[in-house]
């Protein structure tokens, strides 16, 4: 095959990877109808099918099924010794892609990233926010950002931000009718912001701790969000009780915009981690971000 052609076999690659041309269109940056056109010069090269299309799915011929895996432990192959090559650059490039949470990103990610940019410019930074645990391997991930507490095993971790906690607030106007709450039982008699779990669909049962004694409580309201910066918008309209980041009402709680309530009961959490999977740890452009993000002292 010549060799302007393995660019079609790479393009197969991704669509039989993604199992759809949309999905395989997105991550290579190109239209669906430049990779349907590649697969077809592909299968007519060959005289044989590759892919089955349907309306709405993609699926691999015995054909494709081997072709794929075939390919697949080579390409791989191919990609990671040309990453091996970036040590011989004079400044580290490459793309170092991290999937986290929007209050990771946010509170630690961003903060301390945005100065590389300017400081690395063949370095390039793909931050996907995400509220559920993906697999940073399967899906193509360099990193993920995680609190302590739900590291996976075999990765390895990088602490990169102190302990931080959840803490119980709403509006001067909500508690002008009512009593605070002075234990998490109290909750059950206030209209709370409930919190929908992205990861699974659930709703968080809020989590309290003191002197040694857990407590969880699944706190009802006339209210759901999925995002922190919603609950706090309706904490400060006087909706209820909201459950979010301190450091994102500080502000609020120095203004008396909000109040807070069960101090004593909001426990820390165990800081965000990177974690990542041990080939990741030589790439020279994917040290330089964890340099960056590494917590000191």
């Amino acid at each position: 095959m010549p060799r302007e052609n393995f660019n079609e076999l790479l393009v197969f690659l991704a669509v039989a990877d993604e199992r759809s041309f949309t999905k395989a269109a997105a991550k290579l940056g190109t239209s669906q109808s430049t990779l349907s056109h590649a697969v077809k010069k592909l299968e007519e090269r060959l005289g044989m099918r590759l892919l089955t299309r349907t309306t709405r799915s993609v699926g691999l011929t015995e054909a494709g099924e081997r072709l794929q895996q075939s390919l697949s432990p080579r390409i791989a192959e191919i990609e990671a010794d040309i990453e091996a090559l970036t040590v011989y650059r004079e400044r580290p490039a490459g793309t170092v892609r991290i999937t986290l949470s929007n209050h990771a990103m946010e509170s630690v990610v961003w903060p301390k990233l945005s100065s590389i940019l300017a400081d690395y410019p063949d370095i390039k930074l793909e931050l996907s926010v995400d509220g559920s645990f993906r697999n940073i391997v399967k899906d193509g991930f360099d990193a993920g950002v995680r609190l302590g507490e739900s590291l996976e095993k075999d990765m390895i971790a990088v602490r990169i931000g102190p302990d931080w906690r959840l803490v119980a607030v709403g509006s001067p106007e909500y508690f002008r009718t009512r009593s605070a709450p002075l234990t998490p039982q109290e909750l059950m008699r206030h209209n709370c912001i409930r919190r929908r779990l992205d990861r699974i669909g659930g709703l968080y049962a809020w989590e309290f701790e003191k002197d040694g004694e857990e407590i969880r409580v699944r706190v009802e309201g006339q209210l759901t969000l999925n995002t922190d910066r919603e609950m706090i918008s309706a904490a400060l309209d006087g909706h209820g009780i909201a459950y979010v980041p301190e450091s994102y009402v500080e502000h609020h709680l120095e203004a008396g915009r909000l109040q807070l309530v069960l101090d004593d009961w909001c426990p820390k959490f165990a800081g965000y981690y990177l974690y990542y999977p041990s080939r990741r740890q030589n790439l020279r452009a994917f040290s330089v971000v964890i340099d960056a993000l590494r917590e000191r002292g």
